[in-house]
């Protein structure tokens, strides 16, 4: 057993995973960060409808989430250093701020939709939030 313990893959794994643990609890970070930001400049106030039993914000917010998350993944997959994924992620970030509230003056009408429970709305803004955050996650990888 104890020469199990000094095989190149215990060692690699010991001298990856604290530096594996931070460039994720970084990006973690960012994306709870993100989502809160958005949380605050929405103009439907998602979490509070959520609170109160709303599934299409539930949905909305769901997306928005997952649109965050994509490009910080692909940003984890090419930064190196935590700087660098903390410059990149931030970027990321921002940029699919913008990217969303965009979406939500571009798609009129639809936060009132989404306030009313309205899951078509609630769809349709998640799958162009999705699309956006493909297409940037792309571009990040780039």
């Amino acid at each position: 057993m104890p020469g199990q313990l000094q095989s190149p893959e215990i060692q690699a794994w010991a001298a990856g995973f604290p530096t594996s643990l931070l460039h994720a609890g970084v990006m973690l970070l960012i994306l709870v960060a993100g989502a809160a930001l958005y949380a605050m400049v929405t103009p439907h106030r998602e979490i509070q409808l959520i609170r109160e039993g709303n599934s299409a914000a539930a949905v909305s917010f769901g997306g928005v989430i997952l649109g965050l998350a994509a490009p910080l993944a692909v940003c984890l997959l090419r930064s190196t250093t935590v700087g660098d994924l903390a410059l990149w992620g931030v970027t990321a970030l921002f940029v699919q701020l913008a990217v969303f509230r965009l979406f939500d003056v571009l798609l009129n009408g639809l936060p009132q939709r989404i306030r009313q429970g309205e899951m078509s709305a609630a769809a349709l803004l998640v799958s162009a939030k999705l699309a956006a955050a493909m297409i940037l996650a792309a571009a990040v990888a780039a």
